[in-house]
């Protein structure tokens, strides 16, 4: 099923637009406003210009638990330098947990099969366990606690017993290396740090206490160590001496309930990490007042989930899409866990995932849809998939293709949200609207709140052709700052200092005629023969459509004074790159894209770097190319892939 210029792929029912959570709070917006808010175009100016009206609104909508203060935005001209609910005071581990009934608050599984369900009053007894725990090892309100943690229930346990008394939790996934670890937990200098014992990814058991002895030793600041048994890797003597278990951590302290400590709005609650590809990574604050009301705000509205539903992402802790999940909690609703590879032992594993659990929202990216296309697979052939309702992809920008497969091949009645932002904001600019028509290959609409807009080179803005995704008004959740950045001068290096007083977030962007977006890429990333710029995804677009051609990464090479594309590509087993390919691949770019679009050079490697969330990663292996270092692979996932770049023959 595709759609023409004049069709969407996809409309909503009228009966989901009237039951749709953002269908309800425009109805409060525009009561509170006094005047009527008749389509999308309208809600977003509003929320852009009474930002007061708007953000506490959300904040009733979201049923924050707190108190909310006379002010809802103070400083509202300074970006950065604004001020969001500055007299607030809440709690974030409060907030997500307002139930305490006997429904599932979190159900986990992994590649090795068995669910584990943590209830609404188990997951409260454990946090208020591990917060004591937590101040029992030494843990002061701003103290870091820190885990080298898979996709499981302690993860979310021990963030939130963070949380609970004002402490910063931080977290990578245990495929980090010992380097890339201390890379990030050694600025931040944690009080405790936790980690899983080992997991599993592809039928395999990696261990992870050596890893643990070699950061512990390395971090003089940690005050006690916590092991949790996940893939029982290791024995007793193989974990660390002064280490505790899990279990015996928690059970050291009572059960009893928990006072909660109501904090300032920016109070930090989270340390996220930029990818590290060019030094060593950014360390991000973000708050925990910003995050949560963001967080609600999409998920509510943007999302359409409520409570009782069954929230899945596919991510690792190192992702900023498992800080996004957990939230989900505060809408009272299911979070589904999965640890392990998508792929063990088929394509089907995460769509048998949907099917058991009844899963509403199913989160993916674009790179898992593509790949599931390219396996053959197709779900709605295979799988009930009733219970999803929407589908939600970031990561990298979907095709339209993807948006193709997803409609023909896995459901026809799903909303299908694009969404993109980042770790710099822990959310969207960009995202989906369940009253609003899905049109190929676009994302559907601004997020809300977020005055979002595309600029041209001297700060223009645009209306249809591509430039820098921008937004020009502060929300809530800007960073609160960097670590170890005291005067804020890396803060506004990153993010202000290409235009004064507007947040440029490096994505190569254009809007389309139905209010919706297209992103091409990052803009650092964007190519520029004969100067002018192409993102990247344009011809990844065309190439990927190939069945021979499973991934592929375009960079720019410094030639003759010029710039040309080099285009390499990894194959599916037994394919060649020879000169038929070659042109099939030139053809397909030139007839799709145009003539700048097709490479100079077409060259095979067996392996593409990405980070460890799955971005290829462009920049490093364009300073590969060049002969220039990439001072960080820590930061990949497969940083052995790098050597297939260095000295190539065909690019001499």
């Amino acid at each position: 099923m595709t759609s023409s210029a004049g069709s969407p792929l996809w409309r909503p029912s009228h009966e989901r637009v009237a039951d749709a959570n953002l269908t309800a709070f425009t109805r409060r917006l525009s009561h509170r406003l006094g005047r009527p808010l008749d389509d999308c175009a309208a809600l977003h100016h509003a929320s852009v210009e009474d930002m007061d009206a708007f953000w506490s609104e959300l904040w009733d909508f979201g049923h924050v638990i707190g108190i909310r203060g006379a002010r809802t935005v103070i400083d509202v001209d300074r970006m950065p330098g604004a001020r969001f609910f500055p007299d607030a005071r809440l709690n974030f581990a409060e907030n997500v947990l307002k139930r305490r009934d006997d429904d599932p608050a979190i159900v986990a599984t992994s590649e090795a099969g068995g669910d584990r369900i943590l209830t609404w009053r188990r997951l409260y007894r454990d946090v208020c366990q591990a917060a004591r725990a937590l101040q029992a090892s030494g843990v002061k309100p701003g103290d870091r606690v820190a885990g080298i943690v898979a996709n499981v229930p302690e993860a979310i346990v021990a963030a939130l017993g963070a949380a609970a008394i004002g402490a910063v939790w931080s977290s990578c996934s245990p495929d980090f290396g010992v380097q890339g670890i201390l890379d990030r937990f050694g600025q931040i200098e944690p009080t405790v740090l936790l980690s899983v014992d080992g997991y599993r990814y592809g039928g395999k058991t990696h261990d992870c206490l050596a890893k643990l002895r070699d950061v512990a030793s390395q971090l003089p600041t940690v005050k006690q160590l916590v092991v949790i048994p996940f893939a029982e890797s290791g024995g007793p003597e193989k974990r660390p001496t002064a280490s505790v278990l899990w279990a015996d951590w928690l059970a050291a302290e009572s059960d009893a309930d928990l006072t909660f400590e109501r904090f300032l709005f920016d109070h930090p609650l989270y340390v996220l990490y930029s990818s590290g590809t060019t030094g060593v990574p950014k360390c991000i604050v973000h708050g925990a007042g910003g995050t949560l009301v963001q967080h609600l705000k999409e998920h509510q509205l943007h999302c359409d989930i409520k409570r009782g539903d069954r929230v899945f992402y596919f991510t690792t802790c190192g992702w900023m899409m498992w800080n996004w999940l957990v939230t989900v909690l505060a809408s009272n609703a299911t979070i589904v866990l999965y640890d392990g590879s998508p792929f063990h032992p088929s394509p089907r594993v995460l769509f048998d995932l949907a099917d058991r659990l009844q899963i509403n929202l199913f989160g993916t990216s674009a790179k898992f849809i593509d790949a599931v296309f390219k396996s053959g697979l197709m779900p709605r052939e295979t799988h009930d998939l009733t219970s999803i309702k929407t589908i939600t992809s970031t990561g990298s920008p979907l095709s339209p293709e993807g948006f193709d497969f997803v409609y023909r091949d896995i459901k026809r009645d799903v909303h299908l949200a694009s969404i993109s932002g980042g770790t710099d904001i822990v959310s969207c600019f960009v995202g989906g609207n369940p009253t609003a028509p899905v049109w190929r290959g676009e994302i559907q609409a601004r997020g809300l709140g977020m005055d979002v807009d595309v600029f041209d080179a001297d700060g223009r803005p645009l209306a249809s052709d591509p430039g820098e995704l921008v937004c020009k008004r502060p929300f809530p959740s800007m960073p609160v700052k960097f670590w170890n950045d005291s005067n804020g001068e890396k803060y506004h290096a990153a993010y202000f200092d290409r235009f004064p007083g507007v947040w440029c977030h490096g994505d190569w962007m254009r809007f389309t005629e139905h209010g919706g977006a297209i992103i091409y890429g990052r803009s650092d990333a964007t190519l520029k023969p004969g100067g002018v710029r192409i993102g990247t995804a344009e011809i990844y677009r065309q190439v990927e459509q190939l069945p021979e051609v499973l991934e592929s990464l375009a960079i720019g090479q410094s030639w003759e004074g010029d710039e040309r594309i080099i285009l390499f590509v990894r194959l599916a087993d037994g394919a060649m790159l020879d000169d038929g390919l070659k042109r099939r691949i030139a053809d397909r770019i030139k007839a799709n894209a145009s003539p700048r679009h097709v490479p100079a050079r077409i060259i095979q490697v067996s392996d593409i770097p990405r980070t460890k969330s799955g971005k290829i990663v462009e920049l490093a292996v364009r300073n590969v190319v060049h002969g220039r270092p990439v001072t960080n692979r820590e930061a990949l996932a497969n940083p052995e892939a790098l050597e297939l770049f260095k000295d190539l023959r065909e690019l001499q």
